[in-house]
């Protein structure tokens, strides 16, 4: 069977964004591929972290995964720093990629700023650390959105220049799944704006700890516009937040864009909104109640991830020996 690696940052408030648009599709994956999951805790520190809340994040994120169908027993779910084969082939990745792949990652462009000269070497080489988050397992498919594209590129890239170095075929070129824009969930204050942990207010986003009530009273909340639904894809041009309500819609329902369109023409958004609550309740109510369950018992939590990483060690260590026989690394 082929491999998937795919992480997630635990930096808490887990939102439908990171369901709809990541975490529902591994769930769905999982009958296909042998399936490697991650919290990225390495990841997280390329930026500021309170350790206290990277303990509780990385506990929560785990429990929203297992809440939302991972199987923990069939597939492998671990925190990153648990296994040193990433930090390790990292840093041999830091000598096969080349500064110029990095300075072409918009992502760290956009992180750093205007201030890239305060950002820290992690924030810059945190590429090279994905790449040999993928490789270690020599993981054959990750599931990426667009804004990951990039990165899986530079992946493939370092593995074809170990290769090409070192004259052997040993890394394979991992292949992206990409899924549909569908998938994509903007702020419910603002339809332009991505759903995102980081915005300032709550009711921008809809979170996976969110009970039926919270739930309502967002999406009652949520920005609309003063026309009546569209009977088509063609009458959301210009209207962001009544397009993002439709996807929203569409993907919990697990239907078309248009055919939702269709099935609301000319209906008033307070009545397509009643709707949305009743199936966002219906979707997400199972999940939140199973993932506090877990989050009241830190311990369970912790025994998942144990074993997952002993699992993950056992597949990313003889790997990283035979990347050391490669490189020349003596080991007496």
């Amino acid at each position: 069977m082929q491999r998937i690696f795919s992480g997630v940052q635990p930096t808490g408030n887990l939102h439908l964004g990171n369901y709809l648009g990541a975490i529902r599709n591994w769930v769905r994956l999982q009958n296909e591929f042998e399936c490697i999951f991650c919290m990225v805790d390495l990841h997280a520190i390329t930026v500021w972290q309170d350790p206290k809340d990277l303990v509780k994040n990385t506990r929560e994120v785990a429990a929203g995964m297992i809440a939302a169908g991972i199987d923990a027993e069939k597939h492998i779910v671990f925190n990153q720093s648990t296994v040193p084969a990433h930090a390790q082939l990292a840093w041999v990745f830091n000598c096969v990629a080349r500064i110029g792949w990095l300075n072409r990652m918009t992502q760290f462009k956009e992180k750093a700023g205007k201030h890239k000269e305060n950002a820290s070497v992690g924030l810059f080489a945190y590429p090279n650390l994905m790449s040999a988050d993928i490789l270690a397992y020599k993981a054959t498919h990750v599931p990426v959105g667009e804004d990951q594209k990039q990165h899986l590129e530079l992946a493939r890239d370092t593995a074809q220049k170990f290769n090409s170095d070192y004259g052997i075929e040993f890394f394979p070129q991992p292949e992206p799944l990409i899924f549909g824009a569908a998938t994509r969930v903007m702020s419910l204050r603002d339809g332009a704006k991505k759903m995102s942990k980081s915005d300032e207010s709550d009711y921008s986003r809809i979170n996976m700890t969110d009970d039926a009530d919270t739930i309502a009273l967002k999406v009652r909340k949520a920005k609309t516009d003063l026309f009546p639904m569209p009977d088509s894809l063609e009458g959301l041009e210009g209207r962001p937040e009544a397009s993002n309500l439709i996807g929203i819609y569409a993907a919990l329902s697990d239907k078309d864009k248009a055919v939702v369109a269709s099935q609301f023409a000319g209906r008033q958004f307070s009545e397509f909104k009643a709707e949305l609550v009743d199936l966002a309740v219906a979707v997400l109510g199972p999940i939140n109640t199973e993932m506090k369950r877990l989050m009241d018992d830190p311990s369970h939590i912790d025994a998942i991830l144990k074993k997952g990483a002993e699992r993950a060690n056992a597949i990313a260590e003889p790997i990283l020996k035979d990347v050391y026989d490669i490189v020349g690394f003596l080991r007496p």
